[in-house]
């Protein structure tokens, strides 16, 4: 399990420092770590957890040099992590009348934030190994001796990233997570196990 440094919490130098001039206040450290945290141990970069969470808790556009300043980030980094929350449409780009710069909000809606970074990442990720067990068990079927069994292992494998993505489609298109299938591979798996040590 990959795990992370833990930032904040009570009697953290974040939870106790007075906020400095353009920088966040302690509870807003601590909640922008959280987030960043959760955001790594999902596989994401942790500074992008951070932008979002910046954004969401202002509840208004900010633009990018405020969020360098904000998050003590680098120019090219906010940069880099704005253009990947925006294509994941976690954040979208916009420009106040009186403006002559971009700002940047927070999608709001967390249940379609979730929707688009799951479409945009995960589904695409888990068709990808859909597509590399095909290959496998074409693969598998041509080679002679193979004992059977062994390919009955490789069948439940694409079996459950089928039910995997299927789980994920459905959850883009109606918000809600059936993993039903999922939970019948290892069923299935469990049970023969127990028929077989009988």
């Amino acid at each position: 399990m990959k795990g992370y440094l833990w930032t904040g919490g009570p009697g953290s130098p974040a939870s106790e420092a007075p906020p400095a001039d353009g920088r966040l206040a302690p509870w807003e450290a601590i909640a922008v770590d959280a987030v960043g945290n959760v955001i790594e141990f999902w596989g994401f970069k942790r500074n992008q957890g951070r932008v979002w969470a910046l954004l969401y808790l202002r509840g208004e556009p900010l633009t990018a040099g405020e969020i360098e300043r904000e998050l003590d980030l680098s120019k090219g980094g906010v940069s880099m992590l704005l253009r990947d929350l925006e294509r994941w449409g976690v954040i979208q780009r916009v420009r106040l009348p009186q403006d002559t710069v971009w700002r940047y909000g927070a999608e709001n809606d967390l249940v379609r934030m979730v929707t688009h970074v799951i479409e945009e990442r995960e589904a695409g990720f888990v068709a990808r190994i859909r597509a590399d067990l095909a290959e496998a068990r074409r693969l598998a079927e041509t080679q002679s001796g193979l004992p059977p069994d062994r390919l009955q292992r490789l069948e439940k494998m694409a079996t459950l990233a089928e039910h995997v993505e299927r789980a994920l489609r459905l959850f883009i298109k109606t918000s809600r997570l059936d993993v039903s299938g999922v939970l019948s591979v290892f069923r299935d798996e469990a049970t023969g196990a127990r028929r077989g040590s009988k």
